[in-house]
Parts: C-alpha cells; structure tokens; sequence
C-alpha cells in the first residue's frame, strides 16, 4: 500500500484519537485490512459491524497481530481512530491511495466470466509490470476499496472487479476508482432476481463503461449484442472483442481443445499482431476471457504478445475450471464457485469435449437468484444435461428442476437428488481413470465441501495451485 501517517489518515477520516499513545501520529499505514486475522505489522485494522459480529471485538487481536491502530465507531482499549461510518472511511481511504497512485486502473464487470478475465490480465500484465489485482471475487463496496488499498507506489497496472446487484452499485463505486479501461465480458441470466431483466443488468453494467474519460479505453465483448450496444455509453476509444468475427479488433483464430478440454488458439491483435496462446483452464468459453484480457493489457500499453506466452501458467481463482484429479484417479473439472444457465451450460460444453474413455458425470447444485424463470430455467438446464452425462447428481431441494429436466429428456439416464454436498459425495461414487466428473453450483450450494472430499492429492509432476498440466 503507498504509505499514510496515521495523522494524515485521522485527518482525511476527520477523526478523533482514543486510546493514542504520545508521537503515536508519526507511525505510518502500510496496509488496511477489515479481518483481524490478516493483521500484521502496519496494517490499520477497520473494524465493521456485520449482522452477527462486531469487528471492534477483535481490535485486540489486530494490535497484538501487529496492527498500529483500529478505526472503529466507539472509543476502544487500543489506539483507535473514531469515526461515524467505518465503510465510508474505508472509502475515503482507498480514494486517498486512488489518488496518489500512477497506475492505470482497469475495472472489469459482467455478468459471467470478470474473476477469470481479471485473473488472466493479472498474468498477462504481470508478466512484464508491476500489477496488483482483486483477489478472488472482492467486486462490492468492501472488496474494491481494499483492493485499491493494495496498490504500491510503483504499481504500474490496478485489475478492480466490479460486481452490482442493481443500478447505481457500478457507478458509485467508480467516482472515486476512476477506471482507465473499462471492460465488460457477458450480459446473463445472472441475479435476475434482483435486476428483473437482462436490459436492466445491461444498464447496471454500461455504468461502468459510461464512468470512463475521454481518454479512456471501453474493451467490449461484441458476441454480445447488449455488451456490444455499450459502445454508445464509451467518451472514448473502443476496443471490440470477438472469438469468431475477424472484422472484430481483437479475435480467435485457429482454436483447437486438448484432451482436457483446454483451448490453444491465436490470439490476433490490433496492428497487424498476433500471438499463440495455450491455457491452462478447462472450456471453450475461456478463449473470450483470454482475448478481453489480452485487449485490456494492450490498451493499458503492455505487451500482449509477450503476455500471452505466460497465460499457460495462469493460476486462476478457485471453483472456475480447474481440471483436478480424484482420488481414484479420474478428471474433476471444478466450476463450483457459483452458477447460472450461461455458465451452466458453458461448464456442461466443456465436460462434452473432454476426451474422455469412461463415463461423464456431472454434480450441480441450484442456480440462485433467477428470479422466476427459477423452474424453467432449472428444467432447460436438466435437459442439457442430460445430452452429455452419463450420470447426474443434483444438490438440494431447490435445484429439483435440474432432475425433472433431465428425467423428462433421457428416461434412461441415471439420476439422483440429494441434500448436501457430503451426501451427493455417496451418490457419486467412484470417479476412476477413464471417467471425468464436473462440480458446478451457486456458492449457496456448498459444493467446494465436494471438491475437497473427491480431488486427491497434487501430483508430485503438477504445476502448483490452479494450474493444470497439459
């Protein structure tokens, strides 16, 4: 983090010293954090309230952690710097950082696919600069800023993840991160829910393109036609990716898949360019990741040719394509993180071009916050399903529709519902050579509990966490 004295973050904050020992203001700030247990030497711990636990009960073990001081809202046995709203002050910290920072900020939102393409820019442009970027999926009001609050003094290039779950979300969030490139990967079935519409989830998304200045740089998945449409919304230039269309700026060429289901493929880039790209995730699906990664880095002015060579040992998030192997020694493709139909049906894509000599199964778990098309969306998905599975295991109540789907499309196919996570671990059975199994759900399904209970141990020849030999 570029460094503060604690004097000037209580003055930026406007807050008042409790608990503050003398020449206490000259200690300087070198990280924020709002889990205690991330604490460390330097770190400035915030203490938020949630639902069920109060931060400012775990200030001590902060401090004894190493923390210099906690923010807090009441007046605490450690130093404290007390203000009205500890998420505002988080903010008005990340802007202060915002402010002094020389790295060019890339904000990346969408409805499926931003953690993957935030995690192969990260690779891409950390290849050859300093390059900080969101961990995992930090995209809401508290993940942005402390991602912000990671950026050093000679961070050259800032990767922030924007999620919403409604209008206005993006764009507040933007006012004070002031994305330099914008990129927006799908417009999807996801959180409907709570949009009502996809044109509504579109208008939630462009806010993002819409924050940028004249001098900015929108990177648009034009497969898309929504996405596409938020070519209006740019001040400034726009860059138009595509997997197939050659009149695109940026697009695929020549894609093959290994035996995994990872794709390699030529990358053809503005001005004449072009470069191979080999990736170590398993899905067709992650070409167009790849290319608005590769789009991005050449906007913010990396190399993306010397970029592509390093995206064969990207590591990307968990629970997004890993390709693992079981205990009994067949292939777990793990997609667990979260689900919805686009992403459900790209998963169950991906499974089909395993090359695999056994069976295919697939464990799925609910795709939450549809809205109502929940039951037949459920029900389509089934279908799917059961044109590529030999076997389906289905987690939950609430993802019922997934077998009534599949039943009413392959009478034949062998299908079992079950509660949890632990429980479909039985019903699967054993996944041995020869057989291939995919793990994809909503988060509220748990089905990351499965994963650990089926991968077995690394093997001594693969390449460390996340990545997948080829």
């Amino acid at each position: 983090m570029i460094a503060f004295t604690l004097a000037e973050v209580a003055t930026l904050l406007g807050a008042r010293r409790a608990s503050w020992p003398d020449d206490h203001d000259t200690v300087a700030v070198t990280a924020v954090v709002t889990d205690s247990r991330e604490a460390g030497p330097g770190a400035l711990y915030l203490a938020r309230r949630g639902e069920q636990l109060d931060g400012a009960d775990f200030a001590p073990a902060a401090v004894e952690a190493g923390a210099v001081a906690t923010v807090a809202t009441r007046p605490l046995d450690v130093p404290t710097l007390v203000v009205d709203d500890v998420q505002a002050a988080l903010v008005a910290i990340a802007r202060a950082v915002r402010g002094r920072a020389v790295a060019t900020v890339v904000g990346i939102t969408g409805s499926v696919g931003k953690t993957t393409t935030k995690d192969l820019l990260a690779t891409v442009a950390g290849a050859t600069v300093p390059t900080v970027a969101a961990r995992g999926s930090y995209n809401n009001e508290v993940g942005v800023p402390l991602t912000v609050c990671r950026t050093d003094a000679d961070t050259a290039v800032l990767v922030a993840e924007l999620g919403a779950r409604g209008r206005g979300h993006i764009a507040e969030l933007a006012t004070w991160l002031r994305p330099d490139v914008a990129v927006v990967t799908i417009v999807a079935g996801a959180h409907l829910e709570l949009f009502g519409s996809l044109d509504e989830v579109a208008v939630a998304k462009a806010e993002l393109v819409a924050s940028l200045g004249p001098d900015g740089v929108a990177v648009l998945n034009v497969d898309d036609h929504r996405v596409a449409a938020m070519a209006h919304d740019a001040p400034g230039r726009v860059v138009r990716v595509s997997v197939d269309d050659a009149a695109a700026d940026v697009h695929a060429r020549d894609v093959r898949l290994d035996g995994a289901s990872r794709a390699s493929f030529t990358a053809v880039l503005p001005g004449g360019r072009s470069a191979p790209v080999a990736l170590p995730i398993t899905g067709r699906h992650h070409v167009l990741n790849a290319l608005l990664a590769l789009a991005a880095a050449d906007a913010v002015g990396v190399d993306p040719v010397a970029g592509a060579a390093a995206l064969s040992r990207a590591t990307v998030s968990g629970g997004r394509g890993r390709v693992l192997a079981t205990a009994d020694g067949g292939i777990l493709v793990d997609d667990s993180y979260n689900a919805n139909p686009t992403s459900v049906l790209a998963a169950l894509g991906a499974l089909a071009d395993l090359q695999v000599t056994g069976r295919r199964h697939a464990v799925l778990g609910v795709m939450a916050e549809i809205g109502p098309t929940h039951e037949a969306d459920h029900r389509r998905v089934g279908a799917a399903a059961a044109e590529v599975v030999d076997a389906l295991v289905v987690v939950g109540a609430a993802a019922a529709g997934l077998a009534a789907g599949a039943r009413a499309a392959r009478p034949d196919l062998a299908v079992s519902v079950v509660d949890d996570a632990e429980a479909a671990v039985a019903a699967l059975g054993a996944v041995p050579h020869g057989d291939a199994v995919l793990v994809k759900g909503s988060r509220v399904a748990g089905l990351e509990r499965l994963v650990d209970l089926v991968a077995g141990p690394p093997h001594p020849d693969d390449p460390p966490s996340g990545e997948a030999p080829r």
